[in-house]
């Protein structure tokens, strides 16, 4: 073949770097909200995950997704799920981390903080396996409620993933999911029509026999999921449905087939149909949506967790390539009107990264009244914010590529896929914004804590006592309306993220984020930081490892 150009001006690819030591950022929010806390750890996963081979199982995993399997050779009906090896390995890694499991194992001070920075590091490496993860770590408080289910629970807490499609009683590790939502309903769960029928007693309790479909059943390969359906058409209530009974038996839970997913590609969800499979209640009658929705709290906060982890390993790509490729005589990291977008990036992921770290607090076993009522609050804000602004930045790192970023060989392109996911999942941005108008008008003392968490900043800035003014006003108003609920959650988010950047990260990065979107009108496109921010400090301060 012929040589006709030489390649050259071509950024690397982003790998072996230790993911946590080029985030100064993440170390300062864990002295501050996790204080005393061994670090070593994520140093050793920072370092592990930032490895090539791991980058490139998150490649094979998303390149060959899950296939179904519904029959073996001889016509038998096993609905069994088929993965890439990578699949495999992933999840080998984050079941050995502890992220499905290590609060409850072991619970105390800055235990959901430190999980969350784990969470927040492997989320910079693949997301389809933190599906899976996320239900199982979910499912553990409400599991652990219910006596009869004592043996998977000290299954669910094990770091051994065992993939094998077994009993229960078999296997070394489970792993569980759920399935809300219908065809016809959606995220309203009180139009869903699946039936539940008492069948009789076994040694798990009372049980049932379920009837009806599910429209998104989320990783069909995990060991048992937990559903809702109707008892005598009218009381939506939690059942436990495992793929095995208790005699050994398929239970008779049947995929439709997998879903053709926009993104999340390495990992399978589907659409299934019970016929009469057996199932067990989860607490009370009539209470089905209240017991599933405490798994769904946990699922809200690794949505977010999950989607900050995403947004700093888009910034860490477009800031890598930015300083290696060259355009105009200068390296792109160079160039004015690209610092400024460099740094809105980096603003915008830091920014991320605290309210979802502060939020992992309000879950910590010691957590007092004060963050138990927080949290009502700061869930939906930061589930609707976190995730609304990934696909944003994804694309805007993607531009930084230019016409490179715009390939599968690139990740970046795999990152902007998976982005809308998570703002989709758990609650749709609609559904966190009118949580968020809720928490506030039935609970008085949700919307206490709120301006307490607030005014830990206060005086630190006065345009940011300006905006905090004008919320407190917000409050002293009826709080139904809403035509408004997306506008205010998004105050709301922005005030929270930049009480605690005044209070915890360098002045140049506080004062760039209030100046970019507390002060001015901000239109929410990036590079658009105003006159007198200190980009040069923001960027030295992100560049620095």
């Amino acid at each position: 073949m012929p040589i006709t150009h030489e390649v050259f001006n071509q950024s690397t690819p982003f790998q072996d770097r230790n993911l946590f030591d080029i985030d100064p950022a993440l170390g300062d929010a864990l002295k501050a909200l996790a204080p005393g806390r061994p670090l070593e750890v994520l140093r050793e996963q920072g370092a592990r995950w930032g490895r090539s081979e791991w980058r490139e199982h998150a490649r094979l995993a998303n390149e060959y997704g899950p296939v179904l399997k519904s029959f073996d050779r001889s016509g038998r009906r096993i609905d069994e799920i088929e993965f890439h090896p990578s699949w495999h390995a992933l999840m080998s890694e984050v079941i050995a981390s502890g992220a499905h499991s290590e609060p409850w194992a072991k619970p105390g001070a800055g235990a959901q903080v430190m999980r969350a920075a784990s969470y927040y590091l492997y989320g910079q490496l693949e997301n389809g396996t933190q599906c899976p993860t996320t239900m199982t770590f979910a499912v553990v408080p409400v599991v652990a409620k219910q006596p009869q289910l004592a043996p998977w629970l000290e299954k669910l807490l094990t770091r051994e993933y065992d993939p094998r499609s077994l009993p229960a009683e078999s296997k070394r590790g489970v792993l569980m999911g759920m399935g809300m939502t219908e065809k016809q309903g959606g995220s309203d769960l009180r139009g869903n029509t699946t039936r539940a029928e008492l069948a009789g007693r076994s040694e798990w309790g009372d049980e049932y026999r379920v009837i009806g479909h599910k429209w998104f059943f989320s990783a069909p390969q995990c060991d048992a999921h937990l559903v809702l359906a109707k008892i005598d058409g009218e009381r939506l209530t939690c059942f436990f449905v495992p793929r095995f009974r208790p005699d050994g038996t398929r239970n008779a839970i049947l995929l439709q087939r997998l879903k053709n997913k926009v993104g999340n590609r390495s990992n399978a969800s589907s659409e299934v149909e019970f016929d009469g499979a057996s199932a067990w209640r989860v607490g009370d009658e009539g209470r089905g949506v209240a017991t599933i929705l405490e798994m769904g709290n946990h699922t809200r906060l690794d949505c977010a967790i999950g989607t900050a982890g995403l947004v700093r390993g888009a910034v860490t790509l477009a800031l890598h390539h930015a300083c290696e490729r060259i355009a105009f005589g200068r390296h792109l990291a160079e160039q004015p009107l690209m610092r400024n977008v460099l740094a809105d990036l980096v603003l915008e992921s830091e920014a991320s990264m605290w309210l979802t770290l502060r939020l992992a607090r309000c879950y910590d076993s010691d957590a007092g009244e004060r963050e138990l009522l927080l949290r009502r609050v700061l869930t939906p804000v930061t589930k609707y914010w976190v995730c609304k602004r990934a696909p944003a930045l994804c694309v805007e790192a993607m531009e930084v590529f230019g016409g490179n970023g715009f390939v599968e060989e690139q990740p970046i392109g795999r990152l902007y896929r998976e982005s809308p996911l998570n703002s989709i999942w758990e609650g749709s941005g609609n559904v966190m914004a009118l949580d968020v108008l809720r928490a506030l008008a039935r609970t008085p003392a949700a919307r206490d804590a709120l301006m307490h968490e607030l005014s830990l900043a206060r005086s630190a800035d006065a345009r940011y006592d300006r905006a905090c003014a004008q919320a407190a006003q917000w409050f002293l108003q009826p709080l139904d309306d809403e035509y408004a609920a997306r506008r205010q959650t998004e105050q709301l988010a922005l005030l929270l993220q930049a009480s605690l950047l005044l209070r915890h990260a360098p002045a140049a990065v506080a004062d760039a984020f209030v100046a970019s979107r507390i002060d001015a009108p901000w239109r929410g496109s990036f590079g658009t930081l105003p006159a007198g921010v200190d980009v040069n400090a923001v960027l030295a301060r992100a560049l620095s490892a």
